[in-house]
C-alpha cells in the first residue's frame, strides 16, 4: 500500500486524496479518518485551554504562598496570557497549510510543557520576581494560540454540511479545558503529588492545611506528553490543505473578516475574558465565598453551549442564533448590576453567580453560532468569486477551504483579545472606583452595538 494512500491513516503519513464533499468517499473512508483526527484534536485543544487559563486559578492563591502582589497585578497576570495568545493566533492560523495539521498539533501541544514546569518551579521559590511571572504568563499564551490552528485544521477534514457540528465539538470540548482546569487545580494543590521534583512540603495555611500551588501547573505535564505523542502518531496531514502564505493572506482584504471578527470578539472574547477574570472578580466582591469551589461551573456551561451553538446554527442558521444571543447577552449584562455590592449594601452572590452562568451560557452559544457564520459566509463568498472569474468547481472548493480556514484562524485571534480586556477592565474599574460596574457598562454597550451590526449587515440577508 502506498505511503500516501488514504486507507493508511494510522501511519500519520500525508493523505493526498481527500474529497469530503464526495458522498461515497465520505461514507467509505472520509468520515472514519476525519472523526479520528477530530477526537485526537479535542483533548490536545482541551489541554491547551487548561494551560492558557492557568493563571486564572494560580493568581488567586499566589499571595497565600508567600508572594505580595496587588489586586491589579494579579488581574494583570490573569489577562496577559490572552495578549500573547491573541497575537500568536495570527501566525498559528496560517501554520496548518504550511507544515501540516499532524506536525503542528504535536509541536504546539508539546511546547506547552515548558511554561507548566517553569511556573511550578517559580511558585516554589518565593523570591521569584513579578516580571518572571509576567514572562511565564505570556508563555502560557502560546496555548491560547492553539485554538486557531486546531480549528483551521479540523475545518479541512469535514464537508460543508458538517463543519458547524465538527467545529462546535472541537471548539466546545476544547473550551472545556477552562472548566477542567478550574475543577482539577483546586484538588491538585491540596495534595503533595510531585515529590520527584524536589522536596516540597507545601505552604501551611491559617487553618493548618498545606497548599501545594505548584501542582496546579505540574499536573498537566503527563497528559501533555501523552497527547503530544497521540497527535504525532495518530493524526494526519492533508495534502489538499497545503497552501502558501501568499495564498492565504488575501483573506485580510475581505470586508466581512472585520465585521465577523467584531462579533466573535463579543462572544468568544466574553467567554475567555469571563473565564479568566470571574474568580478574581468574585473574590473582590464576595470575599467570604471560596470561589475555587464554584469557578469551574461557568466555563463548563459555556463550553457545552458552544458545541450546541454550532449544531443549532447548522439547523436554524448562524445569523438568527447569533442575533437572539446578543440580545440575551445585553439583557443579562444589565441584570448583573443588581447583584453587585454598592453604597454599603451587600450584593447577592447567588444572583451574581446565576447571572454570570447565563452570560457564560450565551457567550458559549454565540461562539458556536458566529463560527458557523464565518464558515458558511466565507465558503459561499469564495466559491461565488472563483466561479465568477471562470474557475471550475474543484478550484472553487479548494480556494474556499483555504480561505475559510485562514479566516477562522484570524478571526479567532481577534476574539482572544477579549481574554485580556475583560479582566483588565475589571481590575482598572476596581482600582478607579472600587466597583466593576464601570467595566460592565462598557460590555453592555458593546453587546447592544453587536445586536445592531448583526441585524443590519447579516440579519436582513438570507444567511444559512
Amino acid at each position: 500500500m502506498s505511503q500516501s494512500s488514504v486507507s493508511e491513516p494510522a501511519s500519520g503519513h500525508v493523505i493526498t486524496d481527500w474529497r469530503p464533499e464526495d458522498p461515497d468517499f465520505w461514507l467509505t473512508k472520509g468520515h472514519r479518518i476525519a472523526s479520528r483526527n477530530l477526537w485526537i484534536s479535542v483533548p490536545c485543544l482541551l489541554l491547551a485551554f487548561c494551560v492558557w487559563l492557568l493563571f486564572s486559578t494560580v493568581s488567586i492563591s499566589l499571595n497565600k504562598v508567600g508572594f505580595n502582589f496587588t489586586t491589579d497585578q494579579l488581574f494583570m497576570l490573569t489577562a496577559l496570557p490572552s495578549v500573547s495568545g491573541a497575537l500568536l493566533r495570527v501566525p498559528y492560523s496560517f501554520m496548518v497549510p504550511l507544515v501540516g495539521g499532524r506536525r503542528w498539533t504535536a509541536f504546539s501541544t508539546g511546547i506547552l510543557i515548558i511554561p507548566c514546569i517553569w511556573l511550578g518551579l517559580a511558585i516554589r521559590d518565593t523570591s521569584t520576581s513579578y516580571n518572571t511571572f509576567i514572562i511565564i504568563a505570556l508563555l502560557c499564551g502560546f496555548a491560547g494560540a492553539n485554538f486557531a490552528s486546531s480549528m483551521a485544521n479540523i475545518s479541512f477534514f469535514f464537508p460543508k454540511a458538517k463543519q458547524g457540528g465538527a467545529l462546535g465539538i472541537n471548539g466546545g470540548l476544547g473550551n472545556m479545558g477552562v472548566s477542567v482546569m478550574q475543577l482539577v487545580a483546586p484538588f491538585a494543590i491540596s495534595v503533595g503529588m510531585f515529590a520527584f521534583f524536589g522536596p516540597g512540603d507545601g505552604t501551611v495555611q491559617p487553618d493548618g492545611s498545606h497548599l501545594f500551588l505548584e501542582n496546579a501547573a505540574w499536573v498537566w505535564v503527563p497528559p501533555l506528553v501523552i497527547f503530544t505523542l497521540a497527535a504525532w502518531f495518530g493524526m494526519n496531514d492533508l495534502a489538499a490543505s497545503k497552501a502558501s502564505l501568499r495564498e492565504q493572506l488575501p483573506v485580510l482584504k475581505r470586508g466581512h473578516l472585520w465585521g465577523l471578527s467584531l462579533l466573535y470578539l463579543a462572544t468568544f472574547g466574553s467567554f475567555i475574558g469571563f473565564s479568566a477574570g470571574f474568580a478574581m472578580l468574585s473574590k473582590t466582591q464576595f470575599p467570604q465565598v471560596n470561589i475555587l469551589h464554584f469557578a469551574f461551573f461557568g466555563p463548563f456551561v459555556g463550553a457545552l453551549a458552544r458545541s450546541a451553538g454550532g449544531a443549532i446554527s447548522d439547523r436554524l442558521g448562524g445569523v438568527r442564533v447569533t442575533l437572539v444571543n446578543f440580545i440575551l447577552m445585553a439583557v443579562f449584562s444589565a441584570a448583573l448590576f443588581m447583584t453587585l455590592p454598592s453604597a454599603g449594601v451587600d450584593g447577592n452572590f447567588i444572583a451574581f453567580f446565576g447571572v454570570f452562568l447565563l452570560l457564560f451560557l450565551t457567550s458559549g452559544l454565540g461562539s458556536g453560532s458566529t463560527f458557523q457564520m464565518i464558515s458558511v459566509i466565507f465558503r459561499k463568498l469564495t466559491i461565488d468569486r472563483i466561479k465568477a472569474q471562470g474557475g471550475d468547481d474543484a478550484l472553487a472548493q479548494r480556494e474556499a477551504a483555504t480561505e475559510t480556514a485562514a479566516a477562522l484562524g484570524f478571526i479567532s485571534a481577534i476574539g482572544a483579545i477579549g481574554g485580556f480586556f475583560i479582566p483588565k477592565a475589571f481590575g482598572t474599574s476596581l482600582e478607579m472606583t472600587g466597583s466593576p460596574a464601570g467595566a460592565m457598562k462598557v460590555f453592555l454597550v458593546f453587546y447592544i452595538v453587536c445586536v445592531v451590526i448583526t441585524w443590519l449587515v447579516y440579519g436582513r440577508k438570507t444567511q444559512k
